[in-house]
């Protein structure tokens, strides 16, 4: 069985990385997203509601399953005796970042390779970041997050203004 891990601290989880995850899963007998929980990063979304979201959004995938790790990705690629891990790309940045990635993670587990999906021309623009800067001021950002998502970043933001 081939599986492959798309890594990822998935706060949130955009249409961008939704279109990686369907790709790849045509690729791979089963693609685990791996939430990275990362205690040096203050997250806007805690690790249950990230995965719950992903759980919802990805649900038309039969191949997917939602895995947390924290730590060196190697250590959980391993475990989870994974053939790949999946990048998704945007932008020459993003190349730049994620090739030198995968050579380190060359370096610490040489069995295991990277597959860069490139993004669809409809989400080139999307980011995680971008997406809460734009409705934490309000901004309609339908179109670029599953209605899951969409429906958490508004009662994050109504929360939080009230």
């Amino acid at each position: 069985m081939r599986v492959a891990v798309y890594p990822g601290s998935f706060d949130p989880i955009t249409n961008g990385h939704i279109d990686v995850l369907e790709r790849s899963s045509k690729i791979f007998d089963r693609i685990i997203i791996a939430v990275v929980h990362n205690v040096t990063k203050k997250a806007m979304f805690t690790l249950d509601e990230r995965v719950d979201m992903i759980r919802q959004s990805a649900a038309h995938i039969p191949n997917m399953e939602i895995g947390c790790f924290s730590g060196l990705l190697a250590n959980y690629l391993i475990e989870k005796q994974a053939c790949a891990i999946i990048r998704g790309l945007r932008t020459v940045t993003d190349f730049e970042y994620e090739m030198h990635m995968a050579m380190m993670n060359r370096e610490i587990i040489p069995d295991i390779d990277t597959i860069f999906i490139t993004s669809d021309k409809d989400y080139l623009f999307i980011s995680s970041s971008g997406v809460k800067e734009a409705a934490m001021v309000g901004g309609n950002v339908e179109s670029m997050v599953p209605q899951a998502v969409n429906l958490a970043l508004k009662q994050k933001f109504q929360a939080v203004q009230s």
